[in-house]
């Protein structure tokens, strides 16, 4: 059975998130900050790696890879510069803890049938991204602020080819034929803006606790210009101190960013996002020259559900994502897994 997204699933989500909004103002800091919550260690730095594929669902094509690795860096090492950020961005609150961080990534993207030498052309194009990035966050207790400045480059040079072709290798699956019609070489420049907020917080004894997480940005840029507003609710016993498990873009953002509230603790968690995508280059094809390209979907949808396990200063997180179509024939919707593990040094 399929699971079918419609047009209004948008316009839904962004009436909860301004049913939403009154809520987050009437709650204190002490309501959102429990008084047993240790504070955050600022001479720390937290690594992150994430890998999504959509092996995990059983599938190959469509987004089928996606791998990252973040460093955010120590309260005490972010520069001079952008420890004033606050001040100087006007979104920002101007009154939260501030930290930098860098990372670096690597997206594929095949057609449904990666055993055809020529692809359908009315089949996403192969492409590769390969990409790194730096971005500087802004966090209240309340509420999150993040930019990010994202370089990259599409093509043979984001070796997407070569590292598809030599995973398969290694895992004696089929091997993908059609690289050679991939998108051409393009350099990317992106920048991005995501606030995450408290929302509906409910504790109980023995450290259960429930909450809910609405969030709002939007992209521009060569790979992906979009707007996007969703929520994430989660529910659990000493729930680590995050907003949700970080994700790659375009999906919904969630954290890297975390504080253990206990020695262990864990949660279950649901989400949704929409966005309304004024360019995927993924889909659009080269912005500078002749490529493979589809009519892609204006409006796009995921919804996604996984669980968290905190443990003294590692996370790791499992979530299955479910993504409505992305382009104008695309016959089944895309599902994938995503890992990540965060641990505090």
């Amino acid at each position: 059975m399929s699971l079918h997204f419609t047009k209004p699933v948008p316009a839904l989500i962004l009436s909860l998130l301004f049913g939403l909004a009154p809520l987050q103002g009437q709650a204190t800091l002490d309501e959102i900050l429990d008084p047993e919550l240790p504070p955050p260690e600022p001479e720390r730095g937290i690594l992150v790696l994430e890998y999504e594929n959509d092996l995990f669902a059983g599938e190959d094509r469509y987004y089928t890879s996606g791998v990252r690795a973040s460093w955010i860096t120590p309260r005490a090492d972010v520069p001079g510069l952008l420890r004033h950020v606050g001040d100087l961005i006007p979104f920002f609150p101007g009154q939260g803890d501030v930290r930098a961080s860098w990372s670096i990534g690597q997206n594929m993207y095949t057609p449904e049938d990666i055993e055809e030498p020529v692809p359908d052309p009315e089949q996403r194009p192969y492409a590769g991204w390969l990409y790194v990035g730096g971005s500087v966050a802004e966090e209240t207790g309340a509420r999150l602020d993040r930019l990010q400045l994202t370089l990259g480059v599409i093509g043979p040079a984001s070796l997407a080819e070569r590292t598809q072709k030599t995973i398969h290798e290694f895992m004696g699956a089929p091997a993908p034929q059609g690289w050679d019609h991939q998108l051409g070489n393009e350099v990317t420049l992106m920048v991005s803006y995501e606030r995450q907020w408290r929302s509906l917080i409910r504790t109980a004894d023995q450290g259960w606790r429930v909450d809910l997480t609405p969030h709002w940005g939007g992209t521009l840029g060569t790979p992906f210009t979009l707007v996007s507003a969703g929520l994430t609710l989660r529910a659990g016993q000493d729930l680590p101190y995050d907003y949700g498990p970080p994700r790659i873009q375009p999906a919904l953002p969630g954290s890297g960013l975390f504080v253990p509230r206990s020695e262990w603790g864990w949660y279950l968690f649901a989400g949704v996002d929409a966005r309304a995508v004024a360019w995927n280059v993924f889909l659009d094809g080269n912005t500078w020259q002749d490529s493979p390209s589809v009519d892609r979907e204006v409006l796009v949808g995921d919804v996604q559900v996984g669980a968290v396990l905190s443990l003294g200063r590692a996370r790791l997180a499992y979530t299955h994502v479910i993504r409505t179509p992305e382009f104008e024939n695309q016959v089944e919707r895309d599902d994938f897994g995503a890992l990540s593990l965060s641990w505090i040094f």
